[in-house]
């Protein structure tokens, strides 16, 4: 029962709430990880009414994230400045907003046996009003070619997800829906998994529309291709949006060159820009609000071989434009056993071009994506990972090292999710 959620109602209704709700359509974020999706949906007029997420630290960076958003509403960003500078303490960030403003996230595994009291809770949040549209997407992993390679598709649970899915779109009937997912879906289990998931939607009464984008099309500085699936109730079946894109000739180092030039294993927490705004960073969004200072300047050590091989691959791709392969490595560089599978485990990123796919594997190791300047000679740090991935500098990502690694290479590039968010708008 909700009442027994112990879960008090505010008497001062919050404007970032309830005034925008009065005239903005409505979101629930599934499996949201750290908010990438439901980002650019907010970005383009939505409100979420939850976010439904199992990893502790992604919950806590939508919480935070739910702070920033109710705080810009309320012209008391200076609270939310004060957290990134170190000045409060996240208890304290939190406790400065309405307690159903962070209650919005709620950190569960979507299973059989949380999925109603789940219900409950955001039937509690929408207080009466109705959910326009479910977005999200199921872990992806089990999708992946990689993720083949680990373990048999058919005992990987990651598989079913979209069942689970499925139930929320029958406990609230939205208009429609978004689905976001890696290419393999389209082909796991010789398209079976993809037949049985458009199946079970149909059966729930949704029209199913599908598409392969690359965000590099919507202004993201990343080549990253993942199909997304839309439904609409069969009634008010609206096909697929036609999604605009964004044109930019912008480059990796148009998003570096105004971060600090730190090495491997510098950290600094919270630093002034080192160069005034360029037209990317201020049209993407990404230096946004005015901010006249950047957090989370963060990179991982590398010990003297790694970063030997980091500057020959380097040099290569500097001179010549070719990737290094494991095998072509100086000898006494080769300290590893395996030379004959992943042999582009060293990688360095197109600095006068867009980076490649950016991916939760950050989280181990940083080899695979290698900042383009010699003079620094390491992977990419957090936050030139969240802006390859288009994040604003004001998105603030909790957890350790590793797991902010994590959540921004699970996550949907906001800007991506921005003009898919638009086109929905526009047919709703």
């Amino acid at each position: 029962m909700v009442e027994n959620l112990l879960w008090t109602e505010n008497e001062n209704i919050s404007k970032y709430r309830y005034q925008c709700m009065n005239g903005s359509y409505t979101i629930i974020d599934l499996f949201a990880g750290a908010g990438g999706l439901s980002e650019g949906f907010v970005q383009a007029g939505f409100v979420p009414i939850a976010h439904v997420e199992m990893d502790k630290d992604a919950c806590n960076t939508l919480r935070t994230r739910c702070c920033y958003h109710y705080l810009r509403a309320n012209n008391q960003l200076n609270i939310y400045n004060k957290y990134l500078k170190g000045e409060i303490t996240r208890e304290a960030l939190y406790t400065s907003v309405p307690a159903e403003v962070t209650k919005a996230v709620i950190n569960v595994e979507i299973s059989d046996t949380t999925i109603n009291e789940t219900f409950d809770k955001i039937k509690f949040l929408a207080k009466g009003r109705d959910i326009d549209m479910i977005i999200g997407g199921p872990p992806c992993q089990a999708y992946s070619l990689l993720g083949r390679h680990r373990k048999t598709m058919e005992d990987d649970p990651r598989t079913l997800l979209y069942l689970q899915y499925g139930k929320f779109l029958k406990e609230f009937t939205p208009k429609g829906f978004v689905f976001e997912n890696v290419p393999g879906l389209l082909s796991a289990k010789k398209g079976e998994h993809f037949q049985n998931l458009q199946t079970y939607f149909d059966d729930l009464g949704y029209k199913v529309h599908f598409k392969m984008l690359n965000a590099s099309d919507y202004g993201v500085l990343q080549e990253r291709r993942r199909i997304i699936i839309i439904g609409w109730q069969k009634n008010k079946d609206m096909g697929f949006p036609e999604i605009e894109k964004v044109p930019t000739n912008a480059v990796i180092n148009d998003i570096l060159g105004d971060l600090p030039r730190l090495k491997a294993g510098e950290i600094e927490k919270v630093s002034s820009y080192k160069k005034a705004n360029n037209s990317y960073l201020r049209e993407s969004g990404i230096r946004a609000d005015g901010g006249k200072f950047v957090t989370q300047n963060i990179t991982r050590p590398v010990n003297a071989n790694d970063a030997s091989i980091y500057a020959y691959a380097i040099k290569l791709w500097d001179s010549k434009q070719v990737r290094v392969k494991y095998t072509d490595l100086p000898i006494e560089l080769r300290t590893q056993k395996n030379e004959d599978s992943f042999l582009d485990r060293f990688k360095v990123v197109n600095g006068k071009g867009k980076a490649h796919t950016v991916v939760a594997h950050l989280a181990k190791d940083g080899h695979y994506y290698i900042h383009p300047s010699l003079d620094v000679c390491r992977s990419i740090s957090v936050r030139e990972a969240a802006r390859m991935q288009s994040f604003p500098d004001n998105f603030y990502f909790e957890g350790s090292r590793s797991a902010m690694y994590k959540q921004i290479g699970n996550a949907v590039p906001p800007l991506m999710a921005k003009s898919i968010a638009k086109s929905i708008r526009i047919l709703l």
